[in-house]
């Protein structure tokens, strides 16, 4: 059920979605697991929630040119084979982060097409607005997969705003480092990346330090932002507003892209930031917010890491909400919850905000 409708806009609020997002599985025991997305469209149906879904096509090779070595676009389409590809360890392919699986390429390039679809939508003027229920491969490098992603996906949508002559600027709230979107456009002065993540002497991918600031023309468009374990919401939240407005206001953005990890919060078991519901709810106000106010509601949002079914579930589930315009009731469905406790052989929250801080999903933003 879902009440109190905010914010509304006259052309309804679109998802970018296919059910072949599903076929990017990495097997039983990886942690990026599509069930993910399953749990979080589920929950959306549990509480009667109407969507306008887009389904995109599978990417063709000139949208993986644009960022991938035609080299490492053959490597993974051996790889997707099961065939055998000299060297193939060099491309990132068939370790414990990324294992080769039938049909690998195909449902990467599914995914590639979610992003590039929501970036066409934006372009063409007829959407605002575009959340892609998937994807947000930010770890992938022109020539090697990495952690978890082969191609990359929101890199790929970046370069369509570009040839369209747009500057964009990449927020990366993943608890993870961006690197891969980073690298790519390290010497690009029409994009700025900035990524808030665990510090990276405690982190894959290791990287993300303040020292890295671009290169050549793209000299200061690279903003990173490490935190350190156990930062908490207030902490967070105080550095997102130190950095990313002034960082907005002084390059003037075009368009918005986010990838919307949910990884940084407390019960991720593959990072050790102690953040809470109440903070990606006030995230997601402040993007959604920080986009009407510098490039006229244009916004593309992925979604990305997040380990824990119980709060990547509830996490994604405000976002979904945020971005159609709709407040959810604080209760999670009975029903849904059993079902998915069974399912995951986790204990499911009874409500949406984590259950010690129920309430109305606000955090006040500190005066900087």
């Amino acid at each position: 059920m879902i009440v109190k409708p905010f914010n509304p806009t006259t052309t309804p609020a679109m998802l970018i979605y296919s059910p072949a997002y599903l076929d990017y599985d990495f097997g039983a025991g990886h942690p990026f697991s599509p069930v993910r997305q399953r749990m979080v469209l589920s929950l959306l149906s549990a509480w009667g929630v109407e969507l306008r879904v887009a389904e995109p096509e599978p990417v063709d090779d000139l949208d993986l040119l644009l960022v991938h070595s035609e080299e490492f676009v053959r490597a993974v389409q051996g790889a997707s084979e099961l065939s055998w590809v000299p060297g193939i360890k060099r491309f990132g392919l068939d370790t414990p982060d990324v294992p080769c699986f039938p049909g690998m390429d195909e449902a990467c390039r599914v995914l590639v097409g979610g992003a590039v679809l929501g970036a066409k939508f934006i372009l063409s003027g007829q959407q605002s607005r575009m959340l892609h229920l998937g994807g947000g491969l930010h770890h992938a490098l022109p020539g090697r997969a990495s952690g978890f992603c082969v191609y990359n996906d929101l890199s790929v949508a970046i370069r369509h705003f570009q040839e369209a002559g747009m500057r964009v600027a990449y927020i990366d709230i993943d608890v993870h480092h961006g690197d891969g979107v980073q690298w790519t456009h390290y010497d690009e002065p029409d994009v700025l990346t900035i990524s808030l993540h665990e510090d990276g002497r405690f982190l894959f991918p290791g990287t993300g330090g303040v020292d890295e600031r671009g290169e050549g023309d793209g000299i200061g468009t690279c903003i990173n932002v490490p935190l350190a374990p156990y930062t908490g919401d207030e902490s967070y939240l105080q550095a997102f507003e130190r950095v990313v407005p002034p960082a907005l206001e002084r390059f003037r953005p075009d368009v918005l892209v986010v990838q919307a990890g949910a990884d940084a919060h407390s019960f991720d078991p593959l990072a050790h930031l102690d953040v809470s519901t109440r903070l990606y709810a006030e995230l997601h106000r402040r993007l959604y917010q920080l986009a009407d106010a510098y490039t006229g509601g244009k916004i593309l949002v992925t979604l990305g890491g997040g380990y824990n079914p119980d709060a990547t579930s509830r996490v994604w589930a405000m976002l979904v909400a945020r971005h159609l315009g709709v407040t959810p009731l604080d209760a999670i469905p009975e029903p849904w919850r059993k079902r998915w406790t069974e399912s995951t052989g986790t204990v499911l929250s009874r409500t949406l905000h984590d259950e010690d801080e129920a309430g109305d999903g606000t955090l006040e933003a500190t005066e900087i």
